[in-house]
């Protein structure tokens, strides 16, 4: 902004501020207006400003009007930095997810800020992208800020990072993973069982030889879906050699596609009938990249995916999923975390949605056709 020296003397234009003078609406900076500012021009006190910004109910309705037109007219922002650094903490949650790309941690982001919203407080979306040295900056960056809490789908749930945090004042949720250390609240859903659910489906469909899509071993939620789909296989009396495992570096339809160019590269005799992937666009890579090699799905492939993403049922081939509550699980974990920061009788409580599955045509035999009335969903 061009400054005028204040011995200049200028001839003031019709309907332009003088020199010097505030303008409602203009860009923030050192011409913003402060409390005081509001004050004299509502020629009260600044202790009345602040009451009618913190505490509303102590002022007058007539009082009350007159500060918040004057507020308006000078274009008053309230400077919430200032009030953090006053109360040592702010009014923001942070969901620190593991992959943004991936549209479940969206889906779940949506239930966080739906219980943030209704506390009058805001959320802040921090991207680990699997990376643990990109979340433990983010832990730091969050503590710094002084976050009411934050929410985190970690990379490691046992990571000493997590365990401190709430040591040193900032409370932690640890969500879609589920803990049994008393440490900290967590909401999930049990994977183990989720797995289970999947084999046991594509078992009870005549399946024997069927690849498990998923990776890396670092994440616990692959690890658990792989431990579920290896006790059905355990439980249907078959061999453990039975599940191939097809590793991936990460949960992405580009690793789905690659696991799909090795699946089909095997020999027909070797090759699995059927697939459960660890999440939804592993398997949508896959059928994908199986479809562009000529292989039909079911009939020469069933795949089974997790999460039940809104692409699975929109796929080329409708996509049968195992389902999780994805804005619940957001929404419940939220609701932990505001009683954690604010109640100081809180328990921690570890939260745990039973999975379901959604079957459609991925996984259906040549031939059956889903229920007229059903939209091609049969959920199990």
């Amino acid at each position: 902004m061009k400054r005028v020296p204040a011995a200049a003397s200028r001839t003031a234009v019709p309907g332009e501020a003088a020199p010097g003078a505030r303008v409602a609406g203009r860009g923030r900076g050192r011409g913003a207006a402060g409390v005081k500012d509001v004050a004299a021009a509502a020629g009260v006190s600044l202790g009345t400003v602040s009451n009618v910004l913190n505490r509303p109910e102590m002022v007058s309705p007539a009082t009350r009007a007159k500060v918040e037109a004057a507020m308006e007219s000078l274009g008053f922002v309230r400077n919430e930095s200032a009030r953090q650094l006053r109360a040592g903490s702010s009014r923001i949650l942070a969901y620190l997810m593991l992959d943004a790309g991936n549209p479940f941690f969206t889906d779940v982001a949506k239930g966080v800020e739906e219980a943030a919203r209704e506390a009058g407080l805001s959320v802040f979306l921090c991207n680990s992208n699997e990376d643990a040295a990109r979340e433990a900056d983010y832990l730091d960056l969050l503590e710094q800020q002084r976050v009411q809490g934050v929410l985190i789908t970690p990379i490691d749930s046992h990571s000493p990072r997590i365990t401190t945090l709430p040591l040193r004042g900032t409370p932690v949720v640890v969500v879609d993973r589920a803990l049994d250390e008393g440490l900290h609240c967590s909401v999930a859903v049990d994977d183990v069982l989720g797995g289970e659910v999947a084999l046991t489906h594509l078992i009870e469909l005549g399946h024997e030889r069927i690849a498990f899509v998923g990776g890396p071993n670092t994440i616990g939620q692959v690890t658990d879906r792989r431990e579920g789909a290896r006790n059905a296989l355990a439980e249907a009396g078959l061999p453990a050699e039975n599940l191939i495992e097809l590793t991936t570096a990460a949960l992405t339809v580009a690793e789905g596609r690659g696991a799909g160019q090795r699946l089909a590269g095997l020999p027909a005799d070797r090759r699995p009938t059927a697939a459960f992937c660890a999440n939804d666009l592993l398997a949508l890579g896959l059928l994908q990249q199986c479809v562009s090699l000529g292989l039909r799905v079911p009939e020469d492939l069933a795949i089974v995916g997790y999460d039940d993403i809104e692409f699975a049922a929109a796929a080329a081939v409708p996509l049968t999923s195992v389902r999780q509550p994805r804005q619940l699980l957001g929404k419940t974990a939220a609701e932990l975390l505001l009683d954690e920061s604010s109640n100081p009788d809180h328990e921690h409580q570890r939260v745990t949605f039973t999975p379901e599955l959604v079957v459609r045509t991925s996984t259906r035999g040549k031939g059956r056709r889903p229920d007229a009335n059903s939209g091609g969903d049969t959920s199990r």
